[in-house]
C-alpha cells in the first residue's frame, strides 16, 4: 500500500481535498485529531503536559487550547517542548493507522510534515496550495480571530512556495480551478502507482 502525505498551509483547504478522497473510498488519518486524542487520552502525553504547562491546561479532562495556544505561541521553547511530548505518541498512531488500512493507497494528512521530517515516512507527497490572502479570509471566517494572529501562527509555518515545491503534486484550491477533477486526475496516478 503507498503511503501518501497531504500537506498545505492553514487555511489551504487541506481537509476539504481529503474529502473528495474520502468520497472515493481512499482513508484518510487527519494529523491534528489525532494529536488532539492523543492530548486527551494518552496519560504519558497528559502528564508531560501538566509538568510543561501546569495542572490547569486541562479542565474536566480536556486540554484548555486557548490556554495551551496562550503560552505555548508566546514562546517558541514552550512550543518545542510540547511538540517534543505530542509529536512521537501522534506519529506512532498514525503508523499503527497505516498498517491497519488494507486500502491501494492511504493518505496522512498533516501541517508540518518536513518540518517534523516526517514526510520522510511517507511514499508520495501532495501539496494543497491555496494563496495567502484567500488564506487569511478562509481563517478570518472559521476561526473568527485576527489577521494579526493568522500572519503570527503562517509565519510559524514553512514557507508555502517552499513546501509546494517539496511535494510530488500540486493541488490548487484557490476557488478558480475546480478541485474534483484534479483529485480524480491525482486518484488514478496513485491508483496506478499503486499496482
Amino acid at each position: 500500500m503507498l503511503k501518501v502525505g497531504i500537506t498545505g498551509g492553514i487555511g489551504s483547504g487541506k481537509s476539504t481535498v481529503c474529502q473528495v478522497f474520502e468520497t472515493l473510498g481512499i482513508p484518510v488519518f487527519y494529523a491534528d485529531a489525532a494529536a488532539r486524542s492523543v492530548t486527551e487520552n494518552d496519560p504519558q502525553v497528559i502528564a508531560g503536559l501538566k509538568a510543561l504547562l501546569g495542572d490547569d491546561v486541562y479542565v474536566n479532562g480536556k486540554m484548555d487550547r486557548t490556554r495551551v495556544a496562550a503560552q505555548v505561541f508566546a514562546d517558541s521553547r514552550l512550543l518545542q517542548q510540547m511538540n517534543a511530548l505530542v509529536h512521537p505518541a501522534t506519529l506512532a498512531l498514525a503508523d499503527r493507522w497505516m498498517k491497519e488500512q488494507a486500502a491501494p493507497y492511504a493518505l496522512k494528512e498533516a501541517a508540518i510534515f518536513f518540518e517534523t521530517g516526517s514526510n520522510s515516512q511517507m511514499d508520495i507527497m501532495i501539496g494543497v496550495y491555496a494563496p495567502e490572502p484567500l488564506r487569511i479570509c478562509r481563517l478570518l471566517q472559521r476561526d473568527h480571530t485576527t489577521v494579526e494572529k493568522i500572519k503570527e501562527r503562517m509565519a510559524r509555518q514553512m514557507n508555502e512556495e517552499e513546501k509546494m515545491a517539496l511535494c510530488d503534486y500540486v493541488i490548487r484550491n484557490d476557488e478558480t480551478t475546480a478541485i474534483i477533477p484534479q483529485v480524480l486526475e491525482l486518484h488514478h496516478k496513485l491508483l496506478e502507482k499503486a499496482r
